[in-house]
């Protein structure tokens, strides 16, 4: 610059305070501020470029040649400054603020316009705009990127590309139009950007590096729609696009290997041409273009050497073949993959992984063959088998593809040579995995009962557990779930051994229980009731464990073993332990199910003497539960106290038949005024069975029994009045008491009260007995037979009775002639006896009331045999007075006596020899 330049610059910057603060800002910039000051100086850059842009000093050459100038010093300062920006705390930001000051420097180059001194500059302004515009676009800020890089294009277009000599300002050409392609193909507009790569195609010129740059354009756009095709409704159409921008690709590598003149252009495009071929292939796989694919994979093959193979081309024509259906061609490729050294682990993984996913059980054999084919070349990692087992596994555990799948896995995990790839800390993380793959297997064929190939995968995961002792509880159980397995399979000692194994590893609650199953199947119930006596020592017990156990025992129908566990729940309750069921439930339960074995009744009454004793002592509600709930249990041990107790009764055993009536008594008084019928029965019938059972055993009933014998029978007896009383309900059972029972308490009552020493109250008993609804002749009779005969007979009671069952036979409509005749001999028969020879009218009575019924009977209808004894009876009570020549009193029963032989059948040669007797004693006759 000369010296009047200067001057006028000077005079410019003098007359510019906007370009004095630009360039103090600037030396600012160059100083290195904090990261703090950036913001603040990228917005006084532009805020004073804006002032400057409104003087009129840029007519000046020396100022536009002074701004451009400091252009460049604000350019380099952002360059060094981007430079050491890795050092920053906050780099992104940052960033953006140095490339808002690269922008400024842009502008005021722009704002200067092209100083004569300056070569190229428009050339130099464009490159500063398309520099910022990439600077924005990684920056992801695409409208200022777009804004950048379409001033740079808006530029360039005032240069004519064929003047331009320089390659360097020819390739800015392309790259400004390949940055505003990348720019529309961020902003999703595709159509732009694929508009932009073809127009691109007219500033090649001819060079082998410019093609490379446009076929890596056209192959990462290609790329990219390939990633995103998806399982979207477009993905036919976006696998389209993908398929046409990548032969374009193509396309340039071919035009451009015509305009190498270097090897390393022509290796660069060589190597764009396969990659797009490879990805042309995995195009038609997307689109199912299978034959398209096949040829790629050939074409590939010609063009690469063989043992630069890429790693891709197996896996790519395997997948085509799978598509084809051709899966022997498919498994040749795979197999040759072993051969390859240079296929990454990654790769053979996911081949084997996709071809037997599309092969599926048949090709299990072939991915352990390549599997272990692999593993004999090279090093594998503990990672790729698991992806290989876990693949193998997940095909399926049904049926018997299932099976052999499961065959398949447990060989291959089982090969020493695959174990040893898990061994030490490193591969911790992996054979977790593996022992989670194997389990998941396991329990899946466990689900579907196959429990043959699930104790096989159960083993097998036992080789993936570590054998310290932080990992007892994970083997412990392993060989609790073998146990389960062998249990399905009906083979109990092994079952024993694996949950023995168990037990030493980790004595839990969960291997006690299943050693308790164990000898439940092998029917040992003197052990599994031994068992359950272990479950309370451990650690971890529960009572739900026993209420299992009971379920387990009733299921394998060792009802001993039921009994035991239950009766262990009963001992928590005694405890003071919770227990989920109630314990009127368990005594329930326990009560049916000791009902169902032989001989065990002595069971069944503790368990309802146990009932009672526990409402008495928590209260009634507390123990049956309120309202209909409780209700209902109480009826339930009613019944079965009842049904017992008379079961008893049956069997002759009175003793026990008394002690469950008792019990019967209890609940059914629980129940209230709707239940009192049976009540009554069985307060009856338990007094009824202790004195059977006196009788049976043959041993007087002790004075508190007896005792208990009265209380009992005078608590029925309140209920029979209130019964015999209540007028509101009359039912059947009602009726069928007054019938049955009330005999039956006056009949028990009776001779209670006698041993008692009541004798006085037994004629009471058996008057109002007489008054009651329910009585009839023939419990009459029974009593009086009773009174008259039986130990501490009581005559008057007797004749009592006999009179009144007389009186109601006579009273019938039709009565029973045969016990009117036998009441009237027993009758005879007390009264003689209570009233004595002095006083016999009573007698006389009763033989002339015999006569008097027995007159107009047919022939028969009175027996026989009772009217001869009459007729007999009555001559022989002459005999006396004869003797004592009382004539009159003898004559009196003599007359009788043929008057009653009148009456009888057969008496005919009585009645001659009467007559003549009668004659010798009194002649005038």
């Amino acid at each position: 610059m000369r010296i009047a330049e200067i001057s006028n610059a000077e005079e410019a910057q003098e007359s510019s305070p906007a370009l004095a603060r630009i360039e103090s800002l600037i030396a600012l910039l160059e100083s290195n501020p904090g990261d703090s000051q950036l913001p603040r100086l990228a917005d006084d850059l532009r805020s004073s470029l804006s002032e400057l842009a409104r003087t009129p000093a840029f007519p000046l050459p020396p100022v536009s040649l002074h701004l451009w100038k400091l252009s460049f010093r604000l350019w380099n300062s952002c360059v060094d400054l981007s430079n050491g920006l890795s050092s920053s705390p906050s780099p992104s930001s940052n960033s953006l603020h140095l490339v808002r000051v690269r922008h400024v420097a842009a502008d005021m180059l722009l704002l200067a316009g092209s100083p004569p001194s300056v070569p190229s500059p428009l050339n130099k302004t464009a490159f500063f705009f398309f520099k910022t515009g990439s600077l924005y676009l990684s920056l992801q800020s695409l409208e200022l990127a777009s804004s950048c890089l379409d001033k740079s294009s808006e530029i360039l277009s005032r240069i004519d590309p064929r003047k331009v000599a320089d390659s360097a300002e020819r390739k800015l050409f392309l790259d400004v139009n390949l940055a505003r392609a990348r720019v529309a193909w961020e902003c999703k507009d595709v159509v732009l950007a694929v508009s932009l790569l073809s127009r691109s195609r007219a500033l090649l010129f001819g060079s082998a590096e410019h093609h490379k740059a446009l076929a890596n354009q056209y192959l990462s756009f290609g790329k990219t729609l390939l990633g995103n095709s998806g399982e979207d409704a477009g993905r036919s159409g976006t696998l389209k696009e993908a398929l046409k921008l990548m032969n374009g690709a193509l396309e340039l590598c071919e035009k451009g290997l015509g305009t190498s003149w270097t090897r390393t252009d022509t290796a660069d495009l060589h190597d764009i041409k396969l990659r797009s071929l490879r990805f042309i292939a995995a195009v038609h796989l997307q689109m199912e273009e299978f034959e398209g694919a096949i040829k790629c994979v050939r074409v590939l093959k010609e063009e690469e050497e063989e043992k630069y193979h890429h790693p891709s081309l197996p896996v790519l024509a395997m997948k085509a073949w799978l598509g084809l259906g051709k899966h022997s061609e498919a498994e040749k490729e795979l197999r040759g993959m072993v051969a390859n050294k240079g296929i990454p682990e990654g790769v053979w993984v996911s081949a084997v992984e996709e071809y037997f996913k599309v092969v599926g059980t048949a090709g299990a054999e072939t991915a352990k063959g390549v599997f272990m084919g692999l593993l004999g070349r090279c090093h594998v990692s503990a990672g790729a088998a698991v992806r290989v087992v876990a693949r193998v596994a997940s095909g399926g555990c049904e049926g018997e593809a299932g099976r052999l799948r499961a065959k398949v896995v447990a060989e291959l995990v089982s090969e020493d040579r695959v174990t040893a790839l898990f061994a030490g800390d490193k591969a911790a993380k992996e054979r977790n995995t593996m022992h989670v793959v194997l389990w998941n297997c396991a329990a899946e064929h466990f689900r579907l009962k196959d429990y043959r190939s699930s104790a096989e995968m159960f083993e097998k995961s036992m080789l993936y557990v570590p054998s310290g002792v932080e990992d007892r509880v994970l083997l412990a159980k392993g060989y609790r779930v073998l146990c389960l397995c062998h249990l399905g399979l009906s083979q109990l000692d092994r079952a024993e051994e694996y949950i023995n194994e168990a037990e030493k590893l980790e004595p839990n609650i969960a291997s006690a229980f299943l050693k308790f199953k164990v000898y439940l199947l092998k029917n040992d119930h003197g052990g599994a009731i031994a068992q359950i006596q272990t479950f309370s020592s451990c650690l971890d017990f529960t009572p739900d464990i026993l209420l299992l156990s009971t379920h387990e025992a009733v299921a394998c129908h060792a009802l001993p073993v039921a009994v035991a566990s239950l009766s262990s729940i009963l001992n928590l309750y005694a405890l003071g332990k919770e227990v989920a069921t109630s314990e009127v439930i368990v005594l329930r339960t326990l009560i049916t199910v000791t009902s169902q074995i032989e001989r065990n009744d002595q069971e069944i009454l503790k368990a309802l003497q146990r009932a009672s004793a526990r409402a008495e002592e928590l209260g009634v509600e507390t123990f049956f539960g309120k309202g209909e709930v409780g209700t209902r249990e109480v009826k339930w041990l009613a019944i079965t106290s009842w049904n017992f107790g008379t079961k008893a009764g049956r069997n002759k055993k009175y003793e026990e038949c008394a002690q469950f009536l008792k019990m019967a008594s209890y609940f059914y008084n629980l129940l209230g005024e709707e239940n009192q019928t049976m009540l009554c029965r069985s307060l009856i019938l338990t007094v009824c069975a202790m004195l059977a059972s006196e009788t049976q055993r043959n041993t007087p009933l002790l004075d508190s029994e007896l005792k208990q014998a009265k209380e009992t029978l005078d608590r029925a007896a309140e209920i029979l009045e209130a019964l015999s009383t209540r007028m509101d309900v009359v039912d059947e059972d009602d009726a069928s008491l007054e019938a049955e029972f009330r005999c039956l308490h006056a009949f028990i009552s009776y001779d209670i009260h006698k041993r008692v020493g009541n004798s006085k109250s037994q004629l009471g008993l058996v008057k109002s007995f007489a008054v009651s609804k329910a009585c009839n002749p023939r419990y009459l009779l029974q009593i009086a037979l009773t009174a008259a005969h039986g130990p501490g007979s009581n005559l008057e009671v007797a004749s009592f009775a006999l009179h009144q069952c007389l009186a109601d036979l006579l009273s019938s409509v039709s009565p029973s002639y045969e016990n009117v005749a036998l009441v009237i001999r027993k009758l005879i028969m007390a009264t003689s006896t209570l009233k004595g020879d002095n006083n016999d009218q009573e007698v006389y009575d009763l033989y002339k009331k015999a006569y008097h019924i027995m007159v107009g009977l047919k022939e028969g209808e009175y027996p026989t045999d009772e009217g001869k004894w009459l007729v007999t009876t009555a001559w022989n009570r002459a005999a006396i007075p004869v003797r004592l020549g009382q004539i009159v009193v003898a004559k009196k029963w003599m007359d009788l006596a043929r008057e009653l032989a009148g009456l009888v059948p057969g008496t005919e040669v009585y009645r001659v020899c009467m007559d003549n007797s009668v004659a010798l004693l009194d002649p005038s006759h």
